[in-house]
């Protein structure tokens, strides 16, 4: 029965590196999404931030065109002012002309704003520009480890499980199937020690039966409180704790 109990542990040490490697491969692909998001985060912030530059850029071309269709309307008023006779249309001309240059003036003080606004907008994209490459770069190089650490633990995955089924066979099918179901149902303590008459799995006290027949080896000994197999060796502290 102790061959038994050593190619349990065996087989329980395997599944427990399979559990881990497993793990760890299913771990990469929500972190590498998450670098990727990083990295697409500032590649917005830098679209964001040249595009401002361009509403910038359009709002100062549009003005430019007012200025340019209020100059020409100034240069009608004065050719209308050459042409007229009459005193009154000739003072509303004059009038239309000073509010055209009012205009002007107006949108000429918001142009000085949107250039000011610019220069901090393109001040804006070139950092925006280095956070992104910096970002791009980062994210590349963790990304190009991660790739490499999927490559390695998938290999490793396939080793392990190779020699699991090796392991597995070497184990009876009634024991295998109750260590396995026992695997899926109590997680990573299968295969438990006794220690102070208590099962090392549940931690319960056990029956003195129970330890005795552990002891004696003779036969696969489960705890009656959790299902799970139990084992010991002669350094094992069996005498129940105070």
């Amino acid at each position: 029965m102790q061959e038994i109990i050593e190619k349990l542990l065996v087989l329980q040490d395997r599944d427990r590196k399979i559990s881990r490697v497993t793990q760890e491969l299913a771990h990469i692909g929500p972190e590498r999404d998450g670098l990727k998001q990083k990295a697409a985060a500032t590649q917005h912030s830098l679209d964001a931030a040249k595009l401002r530059v361009k509403q910038i850029e359009s709002e100062r071309k549009q003005r430019d065109l007012e200025i340019e269709g209020k100059k020409a309307q100034i240069e009608k008023y004065l050719n209308q002012q050459l042409l007229t006779r009459k005193n009154e249309e000739y003072k509303a001309l004059t009038h239309e002309i000073e509010m055209a240059k009012e205009v002007i003036f107006k949108i000429e003080d918001a142009e000085i704003v949107l250039m000011e606004q610019a220069e901090a907008a393109q001040k804006e994209v070139v950092l925006a520009t280095a956070e992104a490459a910096a970002a791009k770069k980062l994210v590349d190089d963790q990304i190009g480890q991660l790739n490499q650490r999927e490559e390695n633990l998938k290999k490793e995955l396939a080793e392990l499980t190779s020699s699991r089924a090796q392991l597995a066979s070497a184990v009876d099918d009634s024991t295998r199937t109750r260590y396995e179901r026992l695997f899926k149902s109590k997680g990573e303590n299968v295969v438990v020690s006794v220690e102070h008459s208590a099962c090392g799995g549940c931690h319960m006290k056990l029956p003195t039966q129970v330890v005795t027949n552990c002891r004696a080896q003779g036969e696969l000994v489960t705890c009656p409180n959790c299902g799970r197999i139990l084992y010991f060796t002669r350094d094992m502290i069996l005498t129940a704790a105070d």
